[in-house]
């Protein structure tokens, strides 16, 4: 892919300004979204501190040659229900979700010591294009519908369909669909200017349909029309409530059990995060063209996402993992300049402190960032798919590899092992890796 700002560009300040806001808002809704759904106080603030915080700490280890932010993971939101669920005051639970996310980071580290002195062709073998690549199309592919959901926010969900039952489902659609198609035809149609923030774009155009329906909503006391939450604003909370502060006053009611459940919860979801985090890589280098894994080094990546995940969660309680998103953004833009990112970063800092700006970006609607999602998701999948171009599919050793990841995955083949969650991600790489492993002594077909 022919980039428009390399990883070692310097956009101008100004450009640099309006590229970084565009990646916080890429990145923004699921950074925000995990304290929400945990709950017990957790602040949507400290967490947008917390990846800041760990992005910058990932760029120090990988020596400012990876281009890609650090957000709140899903993938240990379970462990993070356990540790609040196992303890036997809330102070205890903040404290035990710092604990896990250090057991989490340790596990990064330790591998990272392993590939630092084995080197990683082991792992290229062990996932060559034929198996990494259908997996980040899955990475993508599994978020869609996540998007759709959102862009039909307030439609009815009756399983096999969407229903578009009131005013307020077509409302929410119109708003995600002038958010994609305003995202498209920038891309497509823009200046260079335009090419480089269509999300910007987007997401102000959704919003201006939103913010009109609604006001008209307010104005007439129709609920209907009201899509953006403006009541938000009343609610603001004006600093970081940082989760080390309350985890201190809880350290006292930890004892060994209360360890050793939070040893089990975080520990497996660690081994799933670090397969989707070398996915995450390999799509990553492809796109900047440069093979990550060798330079800076899978340790190094390993060792930045592992520390800043231990920074995130010390911070805002929530451990960090690359994000999708971000790489999506970075294929759309064709701006994979590390300035970007690091400035991305020290926006996310600055805005966690600043209440009114977190705020108007919690009230974007999820119709509108469903609109933008669409690409960025789709992006991700494309460039898995891009992956296993040079894979000759004709041969059935390597069609049914492909085949097992993308049915498994799309499927969602996710299993639950306890308290542990091996995601439909997670499944399909397993699969995958098994099944190349079988059929990799076949002769290749004619």
């Amino acid at each position: 892919m022919k980039l428009v700002y390399g990883v070692n560009d310097k956009p101008k300040f100004s450009q640099v300004i309006i590229f970084a806001f565009q990646q916080l808002l890429a990145i923004l809704a699921a950074t925000i979204a995990v304290p929400s759904i945990v709950g017990n106080g957790m602040s949507q603030s400290a967490a947008l501190f917390g990846a800041g915080a760990g992005t910058i700490i990932y760029l120090l280890f990988t020596k400012f040659r990876s281009p890609v932010f650090l957000g709140s993971s899903f993938a240990f939101l379970g462990s993070m229900f356990a540790a609040f669920a196992g303890a036997v005051t809330v102070e205890a639970g903040y404290a035990g979700i710092i604990l896990g996310a250090i057991f989490a980071g340790l596990v990064y580290v330790v591998i990272a010591l392993v590939v630092k002195f084995a080197g990683v062709k082991w792992i290229n073998k062990l996932m060559p294009p034929v198996v990494i690549g259908p997996t980040v199309a899955i990475i993508g592919l599994s978020l869609a519908g996540n998007a759709v959901g959102d862009v039909l926010k307030f439609a009815e969900n009756t399983g096999s369909a969407f229903l578009m039952s009131g005013p307020k489902a077509w409302i929410g659609f119109v708003c995600g669909l002038v958010t994609l198609i305003t995202v498209v035809l920038c891309s497509v149609y823009g200046k260079k200017t335009l090419k480089l923030i269509p999300f910007i774009i987007g997401i102000l155009a959704g919003y201006a349909v939103a913010a009109i329906f609604t006001v008209i909503g307010i104005w007439t006391a129709n609920e209907t029309l009201t899509v953006i939450d403006f009541s938000l604003f009343q609610n603001m909370q004006w600093y970081p409530d940082f989760t080390f502060l309350t985890a201190f006053k809880g350290i006292k009611a930890i004892d060994a059990q209360y360890i050793a459940t939070i040893a089990v919860a975080y520990i497996p979801v660690a081994f799933v995060v670090f397969a989707e985090h070398i996915a995450d890589h390999k799509n990553l280098s492809t796109i900047i063209d440069k093979e990550l894994l060798e330079d800076p080094g899978l340790h190094r990546t390993l060792l930045g996402d592992g520390v800043g995940s231990m920074v995130g969660a010390f911070f805002g309680g929530c451990p960090n993992t690359t994000y999708g998103e971000c790489v999506g953004c970075v294929a759309i833009t064709k701006n994979a300049s590390i300035v970007t990112i690091i400035t991305t970063a020290i926006l996310a800092i600055v805005a966690s402190f600043f209440a009114p700006f977190v705020t108007f970006l919690a009230t974007i609607p999820a119709c509108v960032m469903g609109g933008v999602c669409i690409t960025l998701y789709g992006f991700i999948a494309v460039s898995g798919l891009k992956m296993i171009q040079s894979v000759n599919l004709s041969a059935n050793k390597n069609l049914f590899v492909v085949s097992v990841i993308l049915i498994t995955g799309i499927g969602g083949m996710a299993i639950q092992i306890g308290q542990v969650t091996l995601t439909s991600i997670a499944c399909a790489l397993i699969l995958g890796i098994i099944t190349n492993v079988i059929v990799s002594k076949a002769k290749e077909e004619e």
